[in-house]
């Protein structure tokens, strides 16, 4: 699906998760090099995606390393945003939400600088990235501030999804979360 007025920016397509999408900015190239629009707000809200987002921040990572499977709880979900500007991620969104269809399912993808495509998640999803390339910058946007006491996840490899790795590098607050099992929804 195109943003109607501005299909010659952004294509959005839809995943397995309802309410998650990929978004696939077009890509203006020359001789110098590359132009490319992250976020066009009539765009955005033509597509029924948020547009009020509170913070923005990124990540560095190694190749190997493994980051997830976070997220925030209620008063302080959040609509994320997510593209790498450098590198290639292998990328994945979970659906926490009780009353999905697709509830405790998955969707991954690539994220890669070369193709500049970014990943939409929902309030209600919990997110996690694999690093592929050398190192990757990953940017999230937000439509919530960080919030300590909500920001919590669960364990990576309590699913069945296909990571490139089994025995990556992860940090021992992400191999100290419960297993999807043992989690109790408040989405």
């Amino acid at each position: 699906m195109t943003a109607g007025n501005y299909a010659n920016i952004l294509e959005c397509k839809p995943t397995s998760l309802s309410g998650c999408y990929e978004l696939c900015p077009v890509i203006h190239q020359d001789n110098r090099g590359a132009f490319i629009k992250t976020y066009h707000v009539e765009a955005f809200a033509e597509l029924g995606l948020a547009t009020e987002y509170k913070e923005e921040y990124y990540s560095v990572s190694k190749k190997n390393v493994l980051r997830g499977l976070h997220f925030q709880i209620p008063p302080y979900a959040c609509d994320k945003l997510i593209y790498v500007p450098t590198g290639k991620v292998f990328d994945v969104a979970v659906d926490l939400r009780r009353d999905s269809p697709t509830y405790g399912k998955y969707h991954h993808l690539i994220l890669d600088a070369e193709y500049a495509n970014m990943f939409y998640l929902p309030k209600g999803l919990a997110h996690g990235f694999y690093t592929l390339s050398d190192y990757a910058v990953l940017i999230y946007k937000t439509t919530a501030v960080y919030n300590a006491a909500c920001d919590t996840g669960i364990l990576w490899n309590s699913l069945d999804i296909p990571w490139p790795c089994r025995e990556p590098l992860t940090s021992k607050r992400d191999k100290q979360f419960i297993t999807f099992a043992d989690f109790c929804t408040p989405f």
